[in-house]
């Protein structure tokens, strides 16, 4: 569900309750709920078992925090600091995600757009200085949103984050619509899985589906994430490969190789040099 905040009509204590709505606390917004469908989620992710090759949407906290455009400043300032929460994805009449305001955004009111002025012209960040003048969320939050797509993968979540910085991300359906949210937290629970099921995937996706290698010939131990490989191979670019492909299982947090090669031939590797004719 989305827990959408807007402005109150009325007395500084009005909010709308329902199932899962927080209470009271005198925050003088409007609760309005919204009960989120994950298409293609199973019962297994949503108890937390990470499958192999998992998508934004199995690992995604559904029940999100959201403000309309119209929000005000002291209004959001209340929210965050009753539900101890730093920023929040931006909606627009028709839910669709416009932009998130942060704590970062807010902080800039108190610095003040007067001392902000010089600064943010020599650096190019004029922006903030609108930031710092404004009243409403649609003024104050950093647009366009960085979002990513449920059915987006848990890795990309990874490096999109990485990348740009960023603790956590709107995920957002293909109409530009908020579905929920995922944090580093919720990317880091891929690696929760219990090593027997590492064990059993990487023999099941990777030694005999990826690779065709003789299960009973490769031995895989996994120790706290740790997958240990052993046995022998045709050659050293299959070794280098079966490595690579164990690192990007699913809940693998290292590889170790014990894993052996016949030596190459060494006439690939030499050269026959001819002398130049002269003249």
């Amino acid at each position: 569900m989305i827990r959408c905040y807007a402005p109150g009509p009325g007395a500084a204590h009005y909010v709308t309750k329902g199932p899962g709505v927080l209470g009271g606390g005198g925050v003088g917004l409007r609760v309005q709920m919204h009960r989120l469908l994950r298409a293609g989620s199973s019962d297994v992710a949503a108890k937390g078992v990470i499958l192999m090759d998992s998508r934004v949407k199995d690992v995604m906290t559904k029940d999100v925090v959201s403000v309309r455009e119209t929000a005000g400043y002291k209004d959001i300032v209340a929210v965050m600091r009753e539900l101890h929460i730093s920023a929040f994805p931006v909606l627009d009449e028709e839910d669709h995600l416009v932009g998130v305001v942060s704590e970062a955004d807010l902080l800039l009111k108190e610095v003040g757009e007067g001392a902000l002025g010089g600064y943010l012209i020599s650096t190019g960040r004029r922006g903030e200085r609108a930031k710092a003048a404004g009243f409403t969320a649609a003024e104050l939050m950093s647009r366009p949103a960085v979002t990513i797509g449920p059915d987006d993968s848990v890795a990309g979540a990874a490096r999109l984050m990485h990348d740009r910085h960023l603790k956590r991300l709107p995920v957002a359906d293909d109409e530009g619509r908020l579905v929920g949210i995922v944090s580093r937290v919720d990317v880091l629970s891929v690696f929760d899985r219990p090593d027997g099921e590492i064990r059993d995937d990487v023999i099941k996706d990777v030694i005999l589906g990826e690779f065709a290698l003789d299960p009973d010939a490769i031995g895989v131990t996994v120790s706290s994430g740790v997958v240990t490989i052993s046995g022998q191979v045709e050659s050293r670019a299959v070794a280098r490969e079966l490595i690579g492909a164990l690192r990007h299982a699913e809940g693998v947090v290292g590889v170790r190789s014990r894993l052996s090669y016949p030596p190459p031939d060494p006439a690939e590797g030499i050269v026959h040099l001819r002398p130049r004719p002269p003249g």
